[in-house]
């Protein structure tokens, strides 16, 4: 709880960046553009859906998604904009303060460093979420069309951007409290940014820590939820990581400590902030949000995976770069750890590529064992990793499958979305923005 001396500083403090943020054109700039972004993407994932629901038919099952098919491609407009204008509204709303002197008469007021950060943090999100209105623009739409919004599904998505606008937020507000320009604060959440991106080829190619070390990157946690998994895991790794940031970039608000002490403080914090994430990536518990069930194995098969009371081993003799391997891990063994977490998962390989082990017999082998029963296979695909599982424990899956997920194929065009994204939302910005720069305009 607040105590009453400091309630004052906080409602101070979120109207005075409310209207830094409104005042900015940085800010009015990323609405305007966020509607035709998504606009763009919206239209073209219609017009998409519309062909291959126009080639399946009824039926179709998972082709004809609309999670996968319409709010993928959608939703991943905010991505975008999180990486390429998120960053320079941020930096504008922290930076801002130091260059003209107002961080200055901030500090004055009783409130901590860090809650001073989590303020501008929190006005930003709520920034982020008048963009936002874009998605649920989009969505209105296809309704209108025919369409259905399986609303579960749909909040877990916009949850991972939410998430992923926070990390960003988080990382642009270390770089503006740490350098002394804007600019360079711009420059060293690009290049944060662009580490991301080789943090994750390393892991595609290397393995091992290298992808231990992904998880961790902000498109990796959102890939999930776009997919309608909510993980306990992703969820508290990224708010550790926020949290942490906060925390640095709290330490280089004293201004009256040497930077180099402030340089071994934000270090510490870092440390230990990379251990918590560490702890916060092995907690349990997930939640398949999605109408298709695309992150689980149907219900009888997860039943007969936990009637197998012996211990699951799987050593795949596959290289990292192997796509057999990519495919095995992001289907079959990603959706077999949900079900069954203790489960023992090795890959063998003396190459990074595989390309000099294909004269081994061995090469591309997949052992389960299951106790002291071994069955060996060569497919990767979900249903014959069952098999194998099942065989090797010898139980029988449920032949009483309830019916899966049928589809909800539409053929239809995006009628409407380009007055709506491309003429109505950039008007009704330009409007905004004049009337809010007018309001807020000095001496007013």
């Amino acid at each position: 709880m607040l105590s009453h001396s400091s309630r004052g500083p906080v409602r101070w403090l979120l109207v005075k960046e409310w209207r830094d943020l409104v005042s900015s054109r940085a800010w009015w700039v990323l609405v305007a553009l966020i509607g035709p972004l998504v606009g763009v993407m919206f239209t073209n994932a219609v017009r998409t859906y519309a062909e291959v629901s126009d080639g399946a038919g009824a039926g179709c099952g998972a082709v004809c998604d609309p999670l996968i098919g319409i709010w993928g491609p959608t939703l991943g407009a905010y991505e975008i904009a999180a990486i390429f204008l998120l960053p320079f509204v941020a930096i504008r709303l922290v930076a801002g303060d130091r260059q003209s002197g107002a961080l200055k008469f901030e500090l004055q007021r009783p409130m901590s460093d860090v809650a001073r950060l989590a303020i501008k943090l929190c006005v930003l999100v709520a920034g982020c979420g008048v963009a936002g209105i874009a998605a649920l623009v989009a969505a209105g739409l296809w309704l209108s069309y025919g369409g259905t919004v399986y609303w579960p599904e749909f909040a877990i998505a916009m949850l991972g951007h939410v998430l992923n606008a926070s990390l960003t937020i988080a990382v642009a507000t270390v770089a503006a409290t740490v350098t002394e320009h804007p600019s360079t604060a711009a420059i060293v959440t690009l290049a944060i940014t662009v580490g991301t991106w080789i943090l994750e080829f390393a892991a595609a190619i290397r393995g091992g820590v290298w992808e231990a070390l992904a998880q961790f990157t902000p498109s990796a946690m959102v890939a999930d939820f776009q997919h309608g998994l909510l993980s306990a895991s992703a969820l508290l790794v990224a708010i550790v990581l926020v949290t942490g940031a906060l925390f640095a970039g709290a330490a280089w608000l004293k201004l009256g400590e040497a930077p180099r002490r402030r340089l071994l403080t934000s270090t510490a914090i870092a440390g230990v902030t990379f251990a918590v994430a560490l702890v916060a990536a092995r907690v349990p518990g997930h939640w398949d949000a999605s109408e298709a069930r695309l992150n689980s194995f149907p219900v009888a098969d997860e039943e007969t995976l936990e009637s197998i009371a012996r211990p699951i081993r799987i050593e795949a003799h596959l290289a990292p770069e192997d796509p057999r391997r990519l495919d095995l891990e992001r289907h079959a063994i990603a959706k077999l750890k949900r079900a069954v977490p203790t489960v023992q998962v090795t890959f063998v390989s003396r190459t990074s590529s595989g390309l000099f082990e294909q004269s081994d017999a061995a090469y591309g082998e997949i052992r389960y064992e299951v106790g002291a029963r071994r069955v060996i296979g060569r497919a990767t695909t979900e249903e014959a990793v069952l098999e194998a599982i099942f065989e090797a424990a010898e139980v029988e899956a449920d032949a009483k499958e309830a019916p899966g997920f049928m589809g909800r194929p539409l053929v239809t065009s995006p009628r409407g979305a380009a007055l709506a994204f491309y003429g109505v939302w950039p008007a009704l910005a330009a409007l905004a923005a004049w009337r809010a720069t007018k309001q807020h305009a000095p001496g007013r």
